[in-house]
């Protein structure tokens, strides 16, 4: 599979080693945006892509988790991080800089600074996609990434309840208009079946993702189910398609469809042109 590097947004220059950086958001805490993330990115790389991760979870980092790697610390080669290099993926996590209990009290500035350096400051490989796990929220934070970071889009998550959907329905305003193409939504915890019975309920309700796609006018690009190897491969740092490879192929579809909506963006054709200079006879 040849993956193309695609237009990137706000004037912004896309980064010559990373073809497509996409941003997994929801704007809602608590709906598995990070677990969602990390299992996406894994599935991308399971399509023999060159996959990253990158953490710009601030305040509540989950990736060190997700990963298991609570201890590690990256190198500096260069005045650069080196990424994680784990289950075929390059990992860069805020969570790996500071100490598990250590809060990060700061203000926008300083946090903006924080983000900028974690992605331009780090010695990412060749990679055609890296997958951002974004911070809940439409806030300063969101406006500084979307106007520097050179982004080609973004999926974002949701489980079906109201409540989240009212705010996962700002983050997807805020997105558009930034002219930042969404790939599409996640509906995540969308069912669960009882391991003993059988019987499959909507513990968060039903047809609320339909909602968002006919407002926003967006694909859903999987249903997730609600269910506890989920849970227990997050909290380990073991990959879900070791834990329970059905429930991963739900994210290998996901996977396929984000590179199929992917495909009909706009191409980045810059590297073809050389550098034109202008010499006075």
């Amino acid at each position: 599979m040849t993956i193309l590097a695609h237009k990137v947004y706000n004037n912004t220059t896309r980064l010559p080693n990373i073809k497509n950086i996409i941003a997994v958001t929801s704007g809602k805490g608590g709906v598995g945006k990070s677990t969602t993330a990390f299992n996406l990115a894994i599935s991308l790389s399971k399509l023999n892509l060159k996959v990253g991760l990158l953490d710009a979870d601030i305040y509540g980092p989950s990736v060190p988790t997700l990963v298991g790697e609570k201890s590690f610390h990256p190198e500096v080669e260069d005045s650069l991080f080196v990424p994680l290099k784990k289950f075929n993926l390059q990992i860069l996590s805020f969570g790996f800089l500071i100490d598990e209990k250590q809060p990060a009290i700061w203000r926008g500035a300083i946090i903006n600074k924080a983000l900028n350096q974690l992605l331009f400051d780090t010695k990412w490989g060749e990679l055609d996609i890296l997958i951002v796990d974004m911070p809940p929220g439409t806030g300063d934070i969101h406006l500084t990434m979307c106007q520097k970071m050179p982004l080609t889009g973004v999926i974002t998550v949701t489980t079906p309840q109201d409540i989240a959907l009212v705010d996962v329905g700002k983050s997807i305003a805020m997105y558009n208009k930034m002219n930042i193409p969404c790939l599409g939504v996640i509906e995540n915890m969308s069912l669960h079946t009882c391991v003993k019975c059988g019987h499959t309920d909507a513990i968060f309700g039903e047809h609320g993702t339909d909602k968002l796609q006919k407002l926003y006018n967006l694909e859903i690009l999987g249903r997730l189910p609600l269910h506890t190897d989920i849970c227990r491969a997050s909290d380990t740092g073991i990959p879900l398609i070791d834990i329970n490879p059905d429930i991963a192929n739900h994210y290998h579809q996901i996977s396929e469809k984000t590179l199929i909506n992917l495909s009909k963006l706009p191409k980045d054709y810059t590297a073809k042109f050389g550098t034109i200079s202008i010499v006075p006879k």
